[in-house]
């Protein structure tokens, strides 16, 4: 709603815009509460900012950074308006927050205008710019689309002024570095630059340019070849777009699919190099452009990470050791800045993260990491049990404890901790005892979870202890409730039918239908089916099971076959397993009763369904079917034995030989019409009289080529 105070004094139609303002921002506002990530309702909020005074909309721009923080166009919005403000101080402050982590070129053409319009006045501004290019150039230079800082760069040192010789000389060769530089590089303007370098070259002395030229011109072709497949490679890809959680739509797989091809074709070096340095930052270019839309795809980070952290392993055993420490503290940032930014609740990245730092021996960093998680995460089960590991592996079994007594205190935690914090100590340090302390500690907490009672008695029996496992059955049965309580019955049976007699099973089984006395009736041979069954063995085939509704598993198909079974037909098609197919042999022809609004169909003998009726009334009477019907065969074979250059000798070389009637005559005749009873000669000639009356056919070869003699007469 729109501030009171702000429409006083506001009449007529620019009240009712304000009012209307008003409205749709706070629609806005409450849309965003459902859907953070409408892009419709934040255009509205922006285009409301851009009207106020920075002061004002300054909460709003912060909103939208921290919600969209790769997107440089979001960026550029804030800084401008705070630029319009002559807010400097905070323009600074915001390209120092997002120009490292965001590679959008237009934002840093911003940056680079921005030095140049403040910057101006300053004494040494020729040496800030400079760096400011070099800056530029070295994080985005390898853009094929930043082929105009390249040209701008040059222009800018060559309009500076030199005071001798000397001075002359540090000119010329800094702008031959540039251009040389540039030409290397697959830029959408590498001829023009290829151009003015030539110029320039000429310019200087022509004594030295050709030679000059001629060192460069086999990398300047070689970018120029790696500039053409750049455009066919990226064709089509979305770039600058706001990242948003994956919507699993198909435009959006399609993008994923062509960005994931664009950076497998950076991986096989197209430009041929021998500089693993170079392969790797246009790599991780590629994969940094990848991010500032695709953000919140978990894959993409952690490919990231792996090829930079297989990289420093290479350049590691090249004896590059600097560079390799270089890249693994890289490798460290990417992490942190997906753990910390877009994928903060990503629970896989925080792993992969730990991971990567006990890899490098740093156990600190990994309990920093797992306790960020642990706070922000709303389930820090699995986390726990991550942590556990973690601990484990690195510190040993004690620590591990303290993490498992951290967990048993959270109530935010599940029954997996437990079995997870029993089977450690079981595999560690072999104490079946510790194992079933921890375990009985969790079955008081969660006395009735039968998830929790199932991997308990699975452990129980893995360890061949009957009394306990027969004891604990007994125990969780007296406490559940019967709409709980038939998983639990049906492992007590498949336990006592592995190490108890037939007549402890017996029992148990009467005992269970005692409880369930009415799916026991109903299910009664089911029940038998699972008594026999072992893992996807099944006593009856697929077809006896779905007659007497067994509910089998999604992936499972019973394999059982009759002692006699019949012989197989070759032309049906075996079972797909996991896939639900109709069972034919069930099935029965379409045919409804009759109905008075609806003319039985003479050939099927039942009504024709509306819109089979619908399309046959469009479709035209078979009166108007008459022909002529062509005998596709034979006309291609008259076509392929006639070999003309053009349609008009083929119609002369027919014409000239054999007329098509006579050689369909000749080669395919009719066969005789079959005299129906009561045919008789009368109705030969009346045959005959309407053939004779019938029109001549549309494409009458011989007509044709009358009236092209006709014609070619006069």
């Amino acid at each position: 709603m729109a501030d009171p105070k702000k429409i006083e004094g506001i009449k007529g139609d620019a009240l009712q815009d304000v009012l209307d303002k008003g409205d749709k921002m706070s629609k806005a506002e409450q849309k965003l509460k459902m859907h953070p990530y409408d892009l419709e309702c934040w255009n509205v909020l922006i285009k409301d900012a851009q009207d106020k005074a920075i002061e004002q909309s300054r909460k709003v721009y912060e909103r939208l950074v921290e919600m969209f923080p790769t997107c440089g166009r979001f960026w550029k919005l804030y800084i401008e308006e705070e630029l319009k403000s002559k807010n400097f101080e905070n323009v600074e402050l915001l390209f120092q927050r997002c120009l490292l982590k965001v590679l959008n070129l237009d934002l840093w053409k911003f940056y680079l205008t921005y030095v140049r319009e403040t910057k101006r006045s300053l004494p040494n501004f020729r040496e800030k710019m400079m760096k400011a290019y070099e800056f530029a150039l070295d994080k985005v230079g390898i853009d094929v689309a930043s082929g105009s800082i390249w040209s701008d760069y040059v222009n800018f040192i060559k309009g500076g002024e030199t005071a001798g010789s000397y001075a002359e000389n540090q000119k010329i060769m800094a702008i031959r570095r540039v251009y040389q530089r540039a030409v290397m590089m697959p830029l959408s303007n590498v001829e023009q630059l290829w151009r003015e370098y030539s110029t320039f070259e000429q310019g200087v002395n022509e004594i030295i340019a050709k030679k000059l030229l001629e060192e460069r011109s086999r990398d300047y072709q070689n970018a120029r070849r790696v500039t053409k497949d750049y455009e066919a490679t990226t064709r089509g890809l979305l770039r600058g777009a706001p990242a948003v959680p994956p919507q699993n739509i198909s435009e959006e797989k399609t993008q994923i699919s062509m960005w994931k091809k664009y950076i497998a074709w950076e991986k096989s070096n197209p430009m041929r190099s021998e500089d693993l340095s170079m392969i790797t930052k246009r790599v991780m270019y590629a994969f940094e452009q990848a991010l500032l839309t695709w953000g919140h795809h978990p894959d993409i980070w952690y490919e990231a990470a792996v090829f930079l952290e297989k990289h420093s392993t290479l350049v590691q055993e090249k004896g590059d050791t600097q560079l390799a420490q270089t890249w693994r503290e890289e490798v460290a940032q990417l992490y942190e800045r997906a753990t910390s930014g877009l994928l903060k609740n990503n629970l896989l990245l925080h792993f992969a993260y730990a991971d990567y730092e006990e890899n490098r021996m740093k156990s600190d960093k990994c309990h920093v990491i797992y306790n960020n998680l642990l706070t922000r995460t709303t389930e820090p089960t699995l986390v726990y049990c991550q942590y556990m590991k973690f601990a484990r592996r690195a510190e040993g079994i004690k620590s591990a404890r303290t993490i498992f007594k951290k967990a048993r205190e959270d109530n935010r935690t599940k029954y997996h901790i437990y079995v997870s914090g029993a089977l450690m100590e079981f595999y560690t340090t072999k104490d079946e005892n510790i194992a079933l302390k921890i375990f009985e500690l969790g079955l008081k907490k969660f006395p009735k979870d039968t998830d929790y009672i199932l991997k308990y008695l699975e452990h129980l029996c893995h360890q061949n202890d009957d009394n306990n496992s027969r004891v604990l059955f007994e125990r969780v049965l007296a406490i559940l409730g019967k709409d709980v309580a038939w998983p639990i019955w049906s492992q007590f049976l498949q336990f006592e039918s592995n190490v108890g007699d037939l007549a402890t099973l017996v029992k148990v089984e009467k005992r269970r239908c005692s409880i369930f006395e009415e799916e026991c009736k109903v299910k009664e041979t089911s029940l038998l089916v699972d008594r026999y069954k072992y893992l996807d063995l099944y006593p009856c085939t697929t077809q006896e099971l779905r007659a007497m509704e067994y509910e089998m598993d999604s992936d499972t198909v019973a394999v059982a076959r009759p002692v006699a079974a019949p012989a197989a037909n070759p032309n049906q098609r075996e079972p797909v397993r996991g896939v639900a197919r109709p069972d034919f042999a069930h099935m029965v022809p379409y045919n409804p009763l009759p109905s008075s609004s609806m003319r039985a169909n003479a050939m099927f003998g039942y009504p024709i369904p509306a819109a089979a009726a619908e399309i046959l009334m469009n479709m035209p009477p078979p009166h108007c079917f008459q022909g002529p019907f062509v005998n596709v065969d034979a006309l291609i074979k008259v076509i392929t034995e006639k070999s003309a250059n053009t349609f008009e000798e083929m119609i002369e070389k027919m014409s000239d030989d054999v007329s098509v009637e006579q050689y369909m005559q000749d080669n395919h005749p009719r066969p005789e019409k079959s005299r129906k009873r009561g045919h008789t000669e009368g109705d030969d000639e009346e045959e005959m009289e309407t053939s004779s009356t019938a029109p001549p056919p549309v494409f009458d070869v011989y007509r044709l080529r009358q009236q092209r003699r006709l014609y070619a007469a006069s």
